[in-house]
């Protein structure tokens, strides 16, 4: 199971659902991803809560005054069965400019415009509007 893929998906449907805060099980990736997240406005914060096992990781989803999700939608682009590669000159710019991209690149996980200033390419995991 890809684990972005089923952390996206938690985001997405609870956000849909205007829930205020959604659980998953912990990664170091999903951790990091959830930080970007949260760095970039797209969500209020997340929590690591640890248990016996691997841990659990909650979100708490952000809303404007109106109710409506700071999310409009997240997609996954780069699955298992078909990883998607880009250089650093190659980096989608992402509605405009309104939303930001995810890669994971070989000095850790960073926003599209980091990585373009950081000069790196790599794996393309998401996009975030």
């Amino acid at each position: 199971m890809d684990t972005i893929a089923q952390m996206l998906t938690i985001i997405r449907n609870g956000s849909s659902a205007k829930l205020e805060k959604v659980d998953m099980p912990s990664s170091k990736l999903r951790e990091n991803v959830a930080k970007i997240l949260s760095d970039n406005g797209f969500i209020r914060s997340f929590k690591v809560a640890k248990d016996s096992k691997q841990g659990i990781m909650r979100i708490y989803l952000k809303y404007d005054d109106a109710g409506n999700p700071a999310l409009s939608a997240l997609q996954k682009l780069s699955k298992p069965g078909k990883r998607v590669y880009v250089a650093s000159n190659e980096i989608p710019t992402v509605r405009s400019g309104t939303g930001m991209c995810v890669l994971s690149t070989n000095k850790g996980l960073l926003t599209g415009k980091e990585a373009q200033k950081q000069n790196v390419g790599g794996e393309l995991l998401c996009t975030v509007w």
